[in-house]
């Protein structure tokens, strides 16, 4: 019996302060069983990921799945280049856009969509320190009028 519904893996949290997210695409994946079963279990980082077109096809690279531990022989290197699995024309645009504009490809999050394991990706441009200063500047605004809000809330 197929499960339905979406369950999350694991993210990458970095994402969203270092770049600016443009378009998002969900990929599949090419991975053997182990890191199958690795990766239900969320053992991955996506910390360093980055994505790159190479000839023709789209790769996560830097993605840590760590070894399965009932694996042994059949665990694959961790660290290893893994093939996304996109439409030729939606590989086509993002290598466009990346060589053109000086973007960035970058992977949010894995999640498991009906029993299949997806990635979603992203077309990001990095942000500039004084970028980075106005979106923690303003989170920080919101933070504390929130605050206030329910400091209000609860008095009245």
């Amino acid at each position: 019996m197929k499960q339905t519904g979406i369950k999350q893996l694991g993210q990458n949290r970095a994402a969203s302060h270092e770049y600016f997210i443009l378009e998002r695409y969900e990929a599949g994946i090419e991975l053997f069983g182990t890191e199958v079963k690795s990766l239900r279990a969320g053992k991955l980082s996506l910390k360093e990921a980055w994505c790159q077109v190479q000839n023709g096809e789209m790769f996560i690279r830097q993605m840590h799945i760590s070894p399965y531990e009932q694996g042994n022989i059949y665990n694959k290197d961790p660290l290893r280049p893994r093939r996304l699995l996109l439409h030729k024309r939606e590989i086509q645009y993002l290598s466009g856009k990346v060589k053109q504009d000086g973007y960035s490809i970058i992977p949010l999050r894995v999640y498991l969509k009906d029993s299949l394991i997806k990635v979603e990706i992203a077309l990001c441009q990095g942000k500039k320190l004084y970028d980075k200063r106005e979106s923690a500047a303003k989170k920080d605004a919101q933070r504390q009028i929130d605050r206030a809000m329910k400091a209000y809330n609860t008095r009245g």
